[in-house]
């Protein structure tokens, strides 16, 4: 088939296969650019199942980017527990308040101009201006690179320069200038529901007969990366005290993960350290002797990193009379009635869970 011709076929397919497949969407309905922006933010690193409640329950709080600018960070971070990645919930905050206080509460309706807002990307400035003001912009994530990727079965690496720059270029080449919104909202859900990573549902697919991918049965091949990801090891030990009923916690504020979340007094370590090393660290810098117990662990898996978490509960009331491990640098006695509005990382919502 000429290659004008299979785009044009692909493009058509894709759009009469989304008027009858369309997922029904909260957000899709009025196509309010600030209800759009919160879920492309909000389903960034989730999927539609896991990230609908948060959606729901952030738009509740803050049905307007007013509201939103309004919310203090403390109250931004709450919400957003669960969903990790906490900068984006920041940089939300922080360009909701730009909105406000520079455009007057108007959201920019190009992508050019949502790109200076803090935190939006060219993927979710193409997806607000296109399906918020009909700017004809192509949408590319992850869903749309495995799509193309595998229908032209293109072995150029998608974490590469030349291979982003090669699906930008397809995409917008592919893209309907008259019906963008359609088009990029039918690439997403093409994606999230039929040219999924594991187990494609090609035999459910519009475009499946020109599908070069699955004519070599190579589904699983694509898309090609390049690069594979080390992932760093960490070790977190937090210390679980109490005084006179209150408990200790810190607050992150370091350029790290869960900057601004709530935390127990913590030991970090290259390594697993043992019970007794919990106890020596403890011990020798307080001026009572303490014991120590592991209360329980788990694993926290991110991007870059695995995190190894210990919870150590100290046996008795700790009296801040003398020096204290450097763990407790910065750290408060919070009543535990507090402790249910402060965010805290997920591990941390557990063991709280388990403690009150």
């Amino acid at each position: 088939m000429d290659n004008f011709l299979k785009m044009t076929s692909f493009t058509t397919n894709i759009l009469t296969w989304y008027q009858s497949n369309q997922r029904d969407l909260p957000w899709r309905a009025e196509k309010d650019p600030y209800l759009v922006w919160i879920s492309e933010i909000i389903l960034q690193q989730t999927q539609v199942k896991q990230g609908l409640p948060y959606y729901l329950r952030f738009t509740k709080a803050f049905p307007d980017v007013y509201a939103l600018a309004r919310a203090s960070e403390q109250e931004v971070l709450k919400l957003w527990q669960g969903l990790g990645y906490y900068s984006r919930a920041r940089n939300l905050h922080a360009a909701a308040r730009d909105v406000v206080e520079r455009l007057k509460g108007q959201m920019p309706e190009t992508k050019k101009d949502l790109l200076l807002l803090k935190g939006i990307g060219p993927y979710t400035a193409a997806a607000i201006a296109s399906i918020s003001f009909n700017e004809p912009v192509a949408v590319v994530d992850g869903n749309v690179y495995r799509l193309l990727s595998r229908y032209f079965a293109s072995s150029l690496p998608i974490d590469s320069t030349e291979g982003r720059k090669h699906f930008d270029a397809l995409a917008h080449q592919l893209l309907s200038k008259s019906r963008p919104a359609d088009f990029n909202q039918a690439m997403m859900d093409m994606g999230a529901m039929i040219c999924t990573p594991a187990q494609p549902k090609c035999n459910d697919c519009p475009v499946a007969a020109e599908c070069q991918a699955r004519l070599l049965s190579q589904q699983a091949l694509f898309p090609v990366k390049s690069k594979t990801t080390r992932k760093r090891n960490r070790y977190f030990n937090y210390l679980i005290a109490e005084n006179k009923g209150q408990l200790f916690m810190s607050q992150r504020q370091k350029k790290d993960i869960w900057k601004g979340l709530y935390e127990f007094p913590l030991i970090e370590s290259e390594k697993e350290l043992t019970r007794a090393e919990i106890c020596q660290m403890v011990d020798s810098v307080s001026q009572a002797s303490m014991t120590t117990s592991l209360m329980s662990e788990t694993k926290h898996l991110l991007t870059h990193q695995n995190i190894f978490i210990r919870f150590y509960k100290i046996q008795q009331d700790l009296h801040l009379n003398g020096p204290i491990n450097r763990a407790f640098d910065g750290a408060r006695l919070l009543a535990k009635s507090e402790l249910i509005h402060l965010p805290v990382p997920k591990p941390i919502e557990t063991a709280l869970k388990r403690i009150l």
